[in-house]
């Protein structure tokens, strides 16, 4: 059994190995499984990097993402610069359908808008986390599949998915699916397992929103 000690140290020694990141300013606290990171980085794509580290730690069941962003001066914007950036970025972006809409306060972009598909909804914030000046994002975009499809449908279709996939124990994984929403319950073996699973399901068409139940075993 990992001690609270012996994971801290790990998630650490992680941090400190993944060269995109500087880690001099990052607090953990681990408890119970828990991971919480705390103190600060000097851009948003290194907040999601150390959260992507974190989850890769065996032993990790939740990541608690309280870092801040402290912008050096390099890489200060106004919100209309970066608005700017944002909006060419989406429109240069082939996977970023139009209708996507941006609004910038304090260097936090919030996208707003309608997709048919939730690999649209994810591109559109990959394009905009590396932009200099920018500190967080929020992904208001609706997914809204352009048809119905009969739920009993969506359900086979992702279990068919999920049993193709050989990076998944898909006999550990139950799929629920009611009026566009399907809800993925059981255990994984890790972090990766349970992305792979979740964007499976988000694979199908007809699905408007992805419940993830999914336990990381221990």
């Amino acid at each position: 059994m990992t001690t609270n000690l012996q994971l801290q140290q790990s998630v650490v020694a992680e941090l400190r190995w993944e060269p995109s990141i500087d880690a001099a300013d990052i607090g953990v606290i681990v408890r119970d499984g828990i991971v919480t990171l705390t103190g600060s980085v000097a851009n948003y794509a290194q907040r999601l990097a150390a959260e992507r580290a974190a989850q890769r730690v065996a032993g990790v069941q939740a990541v608690a993402d309280e870092l801040t962003v402290a912008l050096p001066a390099l890489h200060q914007r106004t919100d209309a610069d970066i608005a700017r950036a944002v909006a060419n970025a989406v429109a240069w972006d082939v996977e970023v359908p139009d209708g996507v809409k941006a609004v910038v306060h304090d260097g936090w972009v919030t996208l707003n808008g309608r997709v048919r598909w939730y690999f649209e909804k994810a591109a559109a914030e990959r394009c905009v986390r590396y932009l200099a000046g920018v500190r967080g994002i929020t992904n208001e975009l609706e997914v809204v599949p352009p048809a119905t499809v009969n739920p009993a449908r969506v359900k086979t279709d992702i279990e068919a998915a999920l049993a193709r996939n050989a990076e998944l124990d898909a006999a550990n994984i139950s799929v629920a699916a009611v009026n566009g929403t399907v809800t993925l319950s059981g255990t994984v073996r890790s972090w990766a397992e349970r992305q792979d699973a979740t964007r499976a399901a988000w694979n199908a068409p007809g699905v408007e929103f992805v419940n993830d139940e999914l336990v990381l075993r221990v």
